[in-house]
């Protein structure tokens, strides 16, 4: 394990979740935007009836997730038993119901949280609207006037035991079978990327964006091995962490987390890779009903990713790739609404580039 007590003694303890957060952060916004990972581009292109590079990508992000953190446990870097996601019931309820309405959300609003976020630090100003509006969504669904709603439909259904399920456990498999799993995964994924000849850079990329999945869970971990405080083990997600981060610069009374750092990270990480590819450039609504989607789809993945316990990354990747129960439900859920809209749409929805 990395010996961090000299960084805390230098820096304090809050600091450096932070910048473990903002680490995590550059490495995730650098690899997402040079992969140009989305969920929402994955299921958009499965709905039309194809499997080509943006499944493919999502295929092998979530596939490396899970073999980093899967060979991160059985070489003892990790133990993630005691993950927020796993330590505190979950609820099957919030993950369907919540996960239905991300899905739709995403694809309203042409872009998961995570890609909006991505999107947002080169320019576009679609984004940068619609982020806005899922955080303070967010944030209303955590604490504000939708909370009680929130609780209401996330008591519906929740799992036994005090704890979320761990499908390996579950399913009475070894910890090895998810390692396998991860494996089995990533070389569908290459297989496809054969096919559709997608570049080795592309490759490199959509990998580094689980890595950096992996990197958070170690870097959270070992610091909670260390400090005095409680220290959350967790990793990249973005519907709460935008939220606390829209409140941390409206509240000075909020204190330093590894939320704190992670979301700007993402965005400094995005800006400079695009920066160094001259792919900064302002970008606009074309009308009001894209921007009305927008506005729409935002609202749904603010409301949905809160109740469903993490959006497309912090349930479908991060919580996926430690085999919680109710993240790899609420993940299909998110694929199942996100294929449904579409559909509503009659493939009308904008090409899953962008």
């Amino acid at each position: 394990m990395m010996d961090i007590v000299p960084l805390i003694d230098r820096i304090g303890e809050s600091p450096t979740a932070a910048l473990f957060g903002l680490l995590t952060g550059l490495v995730f916004g650098v690899a997402a935007q040079r992969s140009r990972f989305c969920l929402r581009a994955a299921t958009v292109e499965f709905a039309r009836g194809m499997m080509k590079d943006k499944v493919a990508v999502w295929l092998l992000t979530f596939s490396t997730a899970v073999v980093w953190v899967q060979g991160a446990q059985l070489f003892g870097l990790i133990d993630t038993t005691e993950a927020r996601m796993m330590a505190v019931p979950g609820s099957w309820s919030g993950a369907v119901i919540g996960g239905l309405l991300f899905g739709a959300g995403m694809v309203l609003a042409r872009g998961c949280s995570g890609r909006l976020l991505v999107l947002a630090a080169t320019g576009n100003l679609r984004s940068v609207v619609s982020g806005l509006i899922f955080a303070v969504v967010a944030q209303m669904s955590l604490t504000g006037w939708l909370a009680p709603l929130r609780d209401q439909l996330a008591a519906l259904w929740i799992t036994e035991g005090g704890r979320n399920m761990d499908l390996l456990a579950a399913l009475h498999l070894p910890r090895e079978a998810g390692l396998v799993m991860g494996l089995v995964i990533a070389l569908i994924a290459l297989e496809l990327s054969r096919r559709h000849k997608i570049g080795a850079s592309r490759l490199i990329f959509a990998s580094g964006v689980g890595f950096a999945v992996a990197m958070g869970w170690v870097l959270t971990y070992a610091l909670s091995q260390v400090a005095f405080d409680p220290v959350q083990i967790e990793s990249a997600t973005f519907t709460g962490p935008s939220a606390n981060t829209l409140m941390f610069f409206l509240d000075r009374s909020s204190v330093l987390e590894f939320d704190i750092g992670l979301v700007p990270g993402v965005v400094l990480g995005s800006f400079l890779a695009a920066a160094v590819n001259k792919e900064l450039k302002f970008q606009g609504f074309e009308g009001p009903n894209p921007m009305r989607n927008a506005m729409i789809g935002a609202a749904l993945m603010g409301f949905g990713g809160m109740l469903a316990g993490g959006c497309a990354i912090g349930a479908g990747v991060t919580g996926g790739s430690i085999f919680a129960g109710t993240a790899w439900l609420a993940l299909f859920a998110m694929w199942i609404g996100g294929m449904s809209m579409d559909v509503i749409l009659g493939g009308r929805g904008q090409p899953a580039h962008i």
